[in-house]
């Protein structure tokens, strides 16, 4: 059985290279363009893992992670264009198991969110 990865962000370019890339390697994607819509469907359906995007509209990442964080245990990691380490210290502190930049990330940063 595949595991099943949420991904929320606003811009659905980003939305679409991801999902491609991650059904490439047998992965299930769930797609959220707003922590609103994505809320509703991942308390419905929760995933194995959600990437989150922190500005977004309707709802941002942050109160989207709180929010979650409440409701279910599963890691989060943000997805930013932001290049701030207050925001990613924030992101963490508030519950997300990693940040990562948008740019490059899926080709070049490993993480190991299966154990």
């Amino acid at each position: 059985m595949s595991q099943t990865i949420a991904l929320v962000d606003d811009d659905r370019n980003i939305l679409t290279g991801i999902s491609m890339a991650l059904e490439r390697e047998g992965f299930k994607v769930q797609t959220y363009i707003d922590g609103e819509s994505a809320l509703n469907g991942l308390t419905r359906n929760p995933p194995d893992l959600a990437v989150l995007d922190i500005k977004m509209p309707r709802m941002d990442g942050e109160e989207l992670l709180k929010k979650l964080k409440k409701k279910m245990s599963i890691p989060i990691i943000f997805l930013t264009s932001k290049d701030d380490e207050v925001d990613e210290l924030l992101g963490l502190k508030i519950g997300a198991d990693d940040f990562v930049k948008e740019v490059g990330w899926f080709f070049n940063k490993s993480f190991d969110w299966k154990n």
